[in-house]
């Protein structure tokens, strides 16, 4: 899944890449690893204490305990809080790449990223392997030729970034391996491919424009009034649920902001993917991490929020409760699909937020890279 944390960094590191070379002598390489050390400690520094959350809230974990508002679509913590622990699902052994691996509630693995740079302490910039779904084989297609490589949901063609090509974005055909480099102009970031693969949706430069690239090349750029429709923060493009739209996070201009807390949002701003023009408003105060952080009916919505991750009614804006990642996936039967940064197990919840299924992925995939479902 896409991650904020993974996001963050990218952008980062992808506009480094343009002012500056990889580091050639050793202390160079000493400081851009000691930094990336310094970033890995204060990750693990949050995921220990996600972990110990779990351990004192088990089964469910009340990230950020809000009191629900009234009303018959309030939540209220489980009335049996004990509850049997999880079914668990091994990781596939062997050569696991040569089939489609299906996931709980649903879903199935597409494809898995790398993200951001490495190097090694000489440095030499290192390619991670990443994965890739083709449906049409039935098999996933790996490879560390890109620096990041994100799949279709349709599982025909993925979206690949040479950190060398800055400014261009390409279309790998995994049938045949053949890539379409398209030019962007600039650093084309949060990748997002719409529901039925058609169309991938592109934040250009740092929150300055929609780029709109089909699976057949086709591109278009939408710039975007900041004044108008103003975000700070981290703000990116993604889609709804339906494919129809893409959403824009809007930041509360009179809400003080600060740089240890998320911006206080006033709500989404919706733009049509064809011709760029806005569409409509919502009052959520909070950011959908992509097509599937919307319930498949469209009423409710999983967001990164003020106080953590939340599900919120659409209509109205009102928090409905806390849940366990910004990042979950809604299934049909109103199951969430998540990955547990702490573990990098697959896990299956309720809106009541009990595990009920915990699967592992195969070597590095839980563990290095970003991981990217969609529905089966």
């Amino acid at each position: 899944m896409n991650g904020p944390t993974e996001q963050d960094l990218r952008i980062a590191l992808r506009e480094l890449a343009d002012e500056a070379r990889p580091p050639t002598s050793l202390a160079d390489a000493a400081r851009s690893r000691g930094r990336r050390l310094r970033h890995r400690r204060r990750l693990a520094v949050t995921g220990g204490a996600l972990a110990a959350l779990v351990a004192l809230a088990a089964p469910f974990v009340w990230l950020r305990p809000t009191a629900p508002e009234p009303g018959p679509a309030a939540w209220v913590p489980p009335s049996n809080p004990a509850a049997p622990s999880p079914s668990r699902i091994p990781a596939p052994t062997g050569n696991w790449a040569q089939r489609p691996l299906p996931l709980p509630g649903g879903w199935l693995l597409v494809g898995a990223t790398p993200s951001g740079m490495s190097y090694t302490p000489d440095g030499e910039r290192i390619i991670q392997q990443g994965y890739a779904l083709d449906r049409t084989q039935d098999q996933y297609v790996s490879t560390d030729e890109y620096d990041e490589i994100w799949t279709s949901p349709s599982g025909a063609v993925a979206g690949v970034v040479d950190y060398d090509r800055p400014g261009e974005f390409g279309l790998l055909d995994l049938g045949s391996g053949a890539v379409r480099w398209v030019r962007t102009g600039q650093h084309a970031m949060t990748p997002q491919w719409s529901p039925d693969g058609s169309r991938i949706a592109l934040t250009i430069g740092r929150h300055t424009a929609l780029g709109v690239l089909s699976a057949t090349g086709e591109w278009q750029l939408f710039p975007v009034d900041t004044e108008r429709y103003f975000c700070t923060d981290y703000c990116y493009f993604t889609w709804t649920r339906d494919g129809r739209e893409v959403v824009w996070q809007q930041t509360d201009p009179t809400a003080p902001r600060s740089e240890a807390a998320p911006h206080i949002r006033r709500g989404v701003q919706l733009f049509s993917p064809d011709d760029g023009r806005p569409t409509r408003f919502l009052p959520i105060k909070g950011d959908p991490t992509g097509p599937w952080s919307w319930s498949p009916d469209g009423q409710r919505v999983v967001v990164k929020g003020p106080q953590g991750p939340e599900i919120v009614e659409v209509a109205t804006g009102r928090v409905l409760g806390p849940t366990a990642s910004a990042e979950a996936a809604w299934g049909p039967d109103n199951q969430l699909l998540y990955q547990d940064r702490l573990t990098g197990e697959m896990v299956l919840v309720d809106l009541d937020g009990r595990e009920l299924v915990r699967q592992a992925l195969p070597g590095k995939v839980g563990q290095d890279l970003t991981v990217l479902v969609a529905p089966r």
